[in-house]
């Protein structure tokens, strides 16, 4: 495995790995929006989310001025926050005053996003299994729109719309056949997958007419996502064009569909091996430049587009603190490794072992001394996989009961956090203007054993 050189000291660059607002005091001490990290593990605990709720509200505004400006000149544009990544209510609030809408895909986010106060028309649904009562949720609320991911989805909302005697606003969700990103896992256009209608064999086409023929479900938009963890913009170019094409086939059936979703999987940088991600405005130029081209060349009018960020809006404004526990040296075919443990692991960050997500990390509680050493960040549960940062230096003179900070983790840390070994889940502490409060309390064991009715 390729060794990862040791992250640079935090810097304030957006673009960077760490959060705006992360710095080193002169003491050494990793300081996150005014707050130091020994403070917050007094307080908190560890391990810790640590949100960098400006930096957060900095990457929605950036995607929302960029979609606004690309868009000014055609039908307008809209940003949804992917709540996959990491939703609360706190964060559902701070997208909406943003100027986000919120994208959910289950019962818990959709209501999560209620409980903030975000109104219905500014929430979407997703799912390729939507339950009834999500359905029912979804009309009840008067939803922007729920994504049709299967044929027999239908019948379903239409049914269940009519009992209501609402007409739904649906997209179809495109297998266009472009797909880009890291892992076969993230990878979402592609044929073999269980996600959206295949354009090539004509599902998806047979889904729009059939959806013409219910008065109950109104076919508001076509749907499109490539893949995550994407570094560039060529990909969302080629996917565009090939939804503006099912939109253009469409309108030679009658059938007349005034909004595009174009997904998200935008990717974000991890370590120093991966290259900066490109700006917001040039992914939305990409889309624009499609959008334009396919209004030239049909006399349809543009419709309005959205988009979906998640990751690239809460990853980076998000590190993991943890305490050093265990320290051992082992010796490998390569050479010499050190393994450090820490008091988290696969529960608070599934990623490295569910697709070896690559990550790097920093003594965070005082200025790290010594030569870097071949180290592994690891967890504490009954899994070899159990892996933090598979590969990072970090100073031999590191110590149990350092706090070691892991950036880049606020998506898909919490939102796929487990109890596996029975392990309570990190709380989520909000920090800004040197303040630190919990916007996710942590759980206790006696939450865990509050739901063992045995």
């Amino acid at each position: 495995m390729r060794e990862i050189t040791p992250a640079p000291e935090p810097t304030g660059d957006v673009q960077g790995i760490w959060s705006v607002n992360t710095r080193r005091t002169d003491s050494g001490e990793l300081e996150v929006a005014g707050v130091g990290v020994r403070d917050i593990a007094a307080k908190f605990g560890t391990p810790s989310y640590v949100l960098d709720e400006d930096d957060m509200r900095q990457r929605a505004r950036a995607w929302k001025s960029a979609m606004d400006d690309a868009f000014a000149n055609l039908a307008g544009a809209e940003v949804f926050y992917a709540g996959k990544a990491f939703l609360s209510k706190a964060v559902s609030r701070w997208m909406s005053e943003e100027g986000l809408n919120i994208d959910t895909a289950s019962e818990g986010e959709l209501r999560t996003a209620l409980a903030a106060g975000v109104p219905g028309n500014r929430i979407g649904l997703h799912g390729n299994n939507k339950s009834v009562t999500e359905i029912e949720l979804a009309l009840d609320e008067g939803i922007a729109h729920i994504v049709i991911d299967s044929l027999p989805e239908v019948e379903q909302v239409a049914a269940l719309a009519a009992a209501r005697g609402v007409c739904a606003p649906v997209y179809v969700r495109l297998t266009t056949g472009v797909h880009a990103g890291g892992h076969d896992f993230i990878q979402t256009a592609h044929e073999d997958q269980k996600f959206g209608l295949s354009v090539n064999s004509g599902a998806a086409q047979d889904a729009m007419k059939a959806i013409a023929s219910h008065s109950s479900l109104k076919l508001l938009g076509l749907h499109s996502h490539i893949g995550s963890q994407i570094l560039s913009t060529e990909g969302f170019g080629e996917a565009a064009k090939a939804v503006l094409a099912v939109r253009q086939w469409a309108a030679g059936q009658g059938i007349d569909i005034p909004e595009v979703d174009l997904g998200g999987g935008y990717g974000v940088r991890y370590t120093e091996a991966d290259a900066p991600a490109p700006p917001p405005a040039e992914f939305a130029e990409v889309l624009a430049c499609a959008v334009r081209e396919h209004v030239a060349e049909t006399g349809l009018p543009a419709p309005l587009i959205s988009i979906e960020p998640g990751r690239s809006i809460v990853a980076p404004a998000m590190l993991t603190l943890y305490r050093v526990g265990t320290i051992k040296d082992v010796h490998t075919d390569t050479g010499p490794r050190r393994y450090m443990s820490v008091d988290g692991g696969m529960s608070d960050n599934l990623r490295p072992a569910l697709y070896g997500a690559q990550y790097t990390a920093a003594v965070a509680s005082r200025a790290p001394e010594g030569e870097p050493v071949r180290s592994r960040v690891v967890g504490k549960h009954c899994e070899s996989g159990d892996i933090v940062v598979h590969a990072v230096g970090l100073p031999t003179d590191t110590v149990a009961g350092d706090l070691l900070a892991v950036p880049v983790t606020g998506a898909y840390g919490r939102s796929m956090g487990s109890n596996y070994n029975m392990i309570s889940r990190p709380g989520v502490v909000a920090v800004r203007d040197g303040r630190a409060y919990e916007i996710l309390r942590r759980e206790t064991i006696d939450d865990q054993l509050a739901l063992d009715v045995g």
